[in-house]
C-alpha cells in the first residue's frame, strides 16, 4: 500500500492550529435551546427553527435545506455542518433561550443569556433579507440588560444572567428567570421593569407563563417552584416536587417546568425524577423515577416529552408509564420542541440538533455553525 506523500514546503503551521481548534471548539458547542418559527404553513419540513447556543449566536435553520442535504442520521453519525441563514452574535456568552413573542411573521424574536440580556429583533425583516445574515452584530429593536444590585460603599454587584424567558405576547410581557434569585418581567413597549418577583433563596432555572390566570411560574436551584401573581407580584404557592431518596446530591434544583394546553396542569422536573401536578387542586397526581438527570419537558397533548442528560427521548403517559423511547444523537441533550404537526426537535452538547418525525424516525441531524 502506497504512503501519501505531503509538500510541507508551503506547510503553515499556525493555520493547522487554527483549524484543530475551531474543529473542538465545534465540538464542544452546545445548543440550549431549538424553537420552531412561527408559520401558517401546516408542513413542519417547509419549517424554519431557531437555536441558541454555548458560543452566544442565535441562528436559524430551514428544515427543508436539511433534509434536501441529507444531513445525517442518528446512527450514522455522518453529521454535516448545516448552512444557517440567520447567524446572529446576540450574547456576549452563552445564549440559553430563545422564544418568539408573537404567532405570525410579525413577531420579535428574542433571546437571553449569560450576559444578563434579553434582545430582540423584528422576525420578518430576518426573513425578508436576500442574502444569508452570517456572523453579524444585528441591531437589536429591544434590549434589555438586568439590574445590577447595590452592595457596601456603594458598590454594584455583577450582573444577573438570565436562564430563559417566557412570553405574554398579548399582554406585551416577557418573563425572565435570572441568576439573582429574582424573576423579572419586562414591558416590550416601555422596555421598562413591570414587576420584580422575589422569594427563591437561589438563581432560577426556568420560567413559564400561565396567562389564562395571570400568573407565572418559576424553578430554582432552591429545589421548588413558585406561583405567582402577576397583579401583585406576591408568591402565592410554592410547589416542592420532593427529593430523590435514591440520588446523593444533598440538594436537587428544578431544572425545568412545562404546562400543558389548558395550563391546568403541570410537570416539573428534579434531578433523576418528574412530578405532575393538578394545578386546580393543587395535588401532585404522579412521580415518575428517570434513568438521569431531567433537562427539557414539554407536554404533548396528554403525554411528557422529555429529555436530559442521556441521549433519549422519552415519552411518558400522565401516569408515569413510558410509551416509547428514541435514541438521540446529543450525548446530553438541553432541549425538546415540539412542531403543531407532531414533529419534534432536540439539540444538545455537541452543537447538534436532531429533527424527529410524529412517528418516531429521524428525518435529519446536523450540526450547528459556530464561528
Amino acid at each position: 500500500m502506497g504512503v501519501e506523500q505531503i509538500d510541507c514546503r508551503n506547510w503553515d503551521e499556525e493555520a493547522y492550529r487554527d483549524s484543530i481548534l475551531q474543529e473542538r471548539e465545534a465540538l464542544s458547542q452546545t445548543i440550549f435551546r431549538t424553537v420552531f418559527a412561527p408559520t401558517r404553513n401546516p408542513n413542519p419540513n417547509s419549517d424554519i427553527i431557531v437555536t441558541s447556543s454555548s458560543d452566544g449566536f442565535v441562528s436559524s435553520y430551514s428544515i427543508s435545506s436539511c433534509l434536501a442535504l441529507g444531513c445525517g442520521n442518528v446512527r450514522g453519525q455522518n453529521w454535516l455542518v448545516a448552512e444557517p441563514h440567520c447567524l446572529i452574535q446576540g450574547h456576549n456568552g452563552p445564549a440559553y433561550d430563545v422564544k418568539f413573542c408573537g404567532n405570525d411573521e410579525d413577531s420579535l424574536l428574542l433571546s437571553c443569556g449569560d450576559d444578563g440580556k434579553i434582545q430582540g429583533w423584528k422576525w420578518k425583516e430576518i426573513l425578508e433579507c436576500e442574502l444569508p445574515i452570517q456572523g453579524v452584530k444585528l441591531k437589536p429593536v429591544l434590549d434589555l440588560v438586568n439590574p445590577q444590585h447595590k452592595g457596601p460603599w456603594g458598590s454594584l454587584s455583577p450582573i444577573p444572567e438570565n436562564n430563559a424567558i417566557a412570553v405574554d405576547s398579548q399582554g406585551g410581557s416577557i418573563y425572565a428567570a435570572a441568576g439573582d434569585s429574582c424573576a423579572y418581567c419586562w414591558d416590550v413597549e416601555t422596555s421598562q421593569i413591570k414587576m420584580v418577583f422575589e422569594g427563591h433563596s437561589n438563581y432560577l432555572h426556568c420560567v413559564v407563563a400561565r396567562n389564562s390566570c395571570n400568573q407565572v411560574i418559576t424553578g430554582s436551584e432552591d429545589g421548588t417552584a413558585r406561583i405567582w401573581d402577576c397583579r401583585s407580584g406576591n408568591c402565592i404557592q410554592v410547589i416542592d416536587p420532593g427529593k430523590d431518596k435514591t440520588s446523593k446530591e444533598s440538594v436537587q434544583c428544578v431544572s425545568c417546568i412545562a404546562l400543558d394546553s389548558s395550563e391546568s396542569w403541570l410537570v416539573c422536573g428534579k434531578g433523576p425524577s418528574l412530578s405532575l401536578w393538578n394545578l386546580p387542586v393543587n395535588e401532585c397526581i404522579s412521580r415518575i423515577r428517570t434513568n438521569s438527570s431531567i433537562q427539557d419537558v414539554v407536554f404533548d397533548e396528554n403525554e411528557i416529552l422529555a429529555v436530559g442528560a442521556a441521549p433519549l427521548l422519552t415519552r411518558f403517559d400522565m401516569k408515569g408509564d413510558i410509551r416509547s423511547q428514541i435514541n438521540c444523537a446529543p450525548q446530553s441533550v438541553f432541549s425538546v420542541s415540539l412542531h403543531p404537526s407532531g414533529v419534534t426537535a432536540v439539540s444538545g452538547y455537541g452543537g447538534l440538533v436532531d429533527i424527529i418525525s410524529q412517528f418516531g424516525s429521524h428525518l435529519c441531524t446536523f450540526r450547528g455553525k459556530s464561528l
